[in-house]
């Protein structure tokens, strides 16, 4: 699975690690997450990521 990274702070979301704080459980793709996901550090939408 592709990691990505965030456009605006440079937050890297590892489908790996998943984001637990959040309820995103390990192993989740990025293309799997909800759609009112958002970056845990700055708070920008998905489309403000990309792949790395």
């Amino acid at each position: 699975m592709q990691k990505y990274v965030c456009d605006v702070c440079g937050y890297v979301y590892d489908p790996v690690e998943g984001d637990e704080a959040n309820g995103i459980a390990p192993n989740t793709a990025f293309e799997d997450l909800p759609e009112d996901w958002v970056c845990p550090l700055c708070g920008v939408d998905k489309s403000n990521f990309s792949a790395e």
